[in-house]
């Protein structure tokens, strides 16, 4: 049996992945899987900075536009999808790419998710009260106290991924990041991942221009769209959240689209604070030739 790779690239937020991983795919006439967790939804295109109709067309994607925004899709769900994926491809290809900034999902489909303890249901209804009265900041300042660690690597915009830290580290009496990275599933696949980066005073800027950019492409109208339903667990979300708030009258769309680009500075922090822990990633500077990439990677395929 021929050995197989899954090609994983990952990166801060804008980096350059999609262009990355189109022409990795096309070099070894594969398919990409999306492993970021809001591109997933069909009414959410310009704020995921999704793939263009050009690069969806370029290569075979999956993952992408899949799930409606009404939808239950949680990581792992994915986890179990992808695989099934994986499955299919690796019956007529030895490579597949994967790409996407979401750490969690790449973790669940390259190691397999981690085991958590139960606990006590009456704790996540109490810090869903907590947040609707005291605010999400409150819970955030919560988790910092009690698990640091995540508190520096989880998505602290995402409501529910700070309640679910908060539930384990209050429910087991244990910090949430102490079950994580426990011994896995291995899988019937090698991983091999690439990862881009910059300065950080490149990234900010490539950054601010991409949301500079969604603006123009009607990011303000897609949101106005979706206000109906801004209470929904996917559009808890950088881009999203700031922009309801400029149209339910709380804030001014210049100072909403400021808070955009802060918020998405510091998603990017988190991402590198992430996948900086993951061990052996061939790390490149975002302006590495396409070619040099694959001459490095065509090393690691034996």
């Amino acid at each position: 049996m021929n050995q197989k790779y899954l090609i994983s690239i990952i990166g801060p937020t804008a980096i350059g992945k999609t262009t990355l991983s189109i022409a990795i795919a096309n070099h070894f006439k594969t398919e990409i899987i999306s492993a970021d967790s809001r591109q997933f939804y069909k009414e959410m295109q310009i704020g995921t900075a999704a793939p263009s109709s050009d690069e969806l067309h370029q290569a075979p994607h999956h993952f992408i536009h899949h799930k409606s925004v009404l939808e239950d899709y949680n990581v792992g769900a994915f986890e179990k999808d992808a695989l099934q994926t994986l499955d299919v491809l690796f019956k007529t290809n030895d490579w597949v790419v994967m790409v996407g900034g979401s750490g969690l999902y790449i973790d669940a489909v390259t190691k397999g998710l981690d085991d958590f303890p139960k606990v006590d249901p009456s704790i996540r209804e109490a810090l869903n009260t907590e947040l609707g009265t005291s605010g999400l900041v409150y819970l955030q300042q919560k988790l910092k106290t009690l698990d640091p660690i995540s508190f520096e690597t989880i998505a602290l915009d995402n409501p529910h991924r700070v309640i679910r830290a908060l539930e384990i580290s209050i429910g087991s009496g244990h910090p949430y990041s102490s079950f994580l990275n426990k011994d896995k599933t291995q899988r019937s696949f090698k991983t091999i991942t690439i990862g881009l980066t910059a300065e950080r005073a490149v990234i900010y800027e490539r950054i601010n221009t991409r949301v500079d950019l969604m603006m123009e492409e009607g990011l303000l109208e897609e949101v106005r769209n979706l206000q109906h339903l801004q209470h929904l667990n996917a559009l808890n979300t950088v881009g999203y959240s700031e922009i309801f708030k400029f149209l339910n009258g709380d804030w001014t769309l210049e100072f909403a689209v400021s808070e955009i680009k802060k918020n998405s500075r510091r998603f990017a922090k988190r991402q590198l604070t992430w996948f900086r822990k993951k061990e052996d990633t061939l790390w490149f500077d975002y302006e590495t030739p396409v070619d040099e990439i694959l001459k490095t990677l065509s090393h690691q395929l034996i």
